[in-house]
């Protein structure tokens, strides 16, 4: 019951951060002030959700090498969108909290909804390479395949040592 309360909570903060950004731009801001650079929000998602702003860049890395309007095709007919790759999946949900799918090629809504996803694996397994590696997959063997790669991209730009 206390992972569903947290999932709501978590649920409601990444549609505040939505609706804190479209209110900004429906106010006659532009796009510039309205939404902060790209690497900002890496920064304040993480602030935000409570998650390693450095494994949010390397999770966009992994999946898209930073590439906002990354679109992928899966063979089991599902989509992933973006930079950090959001799964069709979650379009569903997020649409019903008033975020279309069309918006997860925005850097920064992506990468807010990225923290929201990474945050939910956190509460369930701690935080843990188990919890990096289930952003992608719960399935054992992808799910500690892809943690060994978030590792292996932080070990090459010098922010974390191998074996960590």
């Amino acid at each position: 019951m206390q992972q569903k309360t947290n999932a709501l909570r978590l649920r409601s903060r990444v549609i505040h951060a939505w609706v804190a950004f479209t209110s900004l731009a429906a106010l006659g801001a532009t796009a510039a002030h309205a939404a902060p650079p790209a690497n900002e929000c890496f920064e304040k998602a993480g602030a935000y959700q409570g998650v390693n702003p450095l494994v949010l860049r390397a999770v966009a890395w992994r999946e898209s090498k930073g590439d906002a309007a990354a679109v992928n095709h899966n063979a089991n007919g599902s989509i992933d969108v973006g930079q950090a790759q959001i799964n069709s999946i979650h379009f569903s949900e997020l649409s019903r909290e008033g975020i279309p799918h069309g918006a997860l090629t925005d850097p920064c809504v992506n990468i807010f909804v990225a923290a929201w996803l990474l945050k939910q694996k956190m509460v369930r397994y701690g935080n843990t390479w188990r919890a990096i590696g289930a952003y992608h997959s719960e399935s054992p063997h992808e799910r500690d395949a892809y943690a060994r790669s978030i590792q292996a991209i932080l070990v090459s730009w010098g922010q974390l040592q191998p074996g960590q």
